[in-house]
C-alpha cells in the first residue's frame, strides 16, 4: 500500500492536516463559496449545446493531437470574458476540444487559482 505524504492545510493560519490541498472543513467552505457546476453556468444548456457541440466538431485534441477530446474548453476568451462581452457563452463557435492533460495543463497556465479567484 502507498503511503501519503501529510502537508498542512492550504487554508492560512489552518494547522490541520490533510492529504489534498485543503482540510475537509476548509473544503467544504470553499465548495460553498464557489457554488455547484449549475449556478457557475455549467448546467443542461451548457452540456447540450457548447459541450456537446464543441467536441462534435473537434474529436481529436487540437493541442496533442494525440488523444480523443474529452473536455471542451472556452477558448480563445473565458466564460467569463464572453458573458462580460454581452456574448452567448455557450455557443460552440467559442471553445475548443482538449484531451483532459492539455486541459488541466491550460487551466492552470491561464487561470492560477482557477475561476473563484478571477474577480
Amino acid at each position: 500500500m502507498a503511503r501519503r505524504t501529510l502537508r498542512v492545510c492550504s487554508e492560512p493560519g489552518c494547522p490541520e492536516y490533510t492529504q489534498q490541498g485543503r482540510c475537509p472543513d476548509h473544503q467544504r467552505e470553499a465548495d460553498l463559496h464557489r457554488g455547484s457546476a449549475h449556478q457557475r453556468g455549467y448546467g443542461a444548456r451548457h452540456r447540450n449545446r457548447f459541450r456537446r457541440g464543441v467536441l462534435d466538431a473537434q474529436p481529436l485534441c487540437v493541442l496533442c493531437r494525440a488523444a480523443p477530446a474529452t473536455e471542451a474548453d472556452h477558448w480563445p476568451r473565458s466564460r467569463r470574458e464572453l458573458i462580460a462581452a454581452g456574448l452567448d457563452a455557450d455557443d460552440p463557435q467559442y471553445g475548443r476540444g482538449l484531451c483532459k492533460p492539455c486541459h488541466s495543463r491550460e487551466t492552470a497556465e491561464h487561470q492560477p487559482g482557477g475561476w473563484a479567484n478571477q474577480q
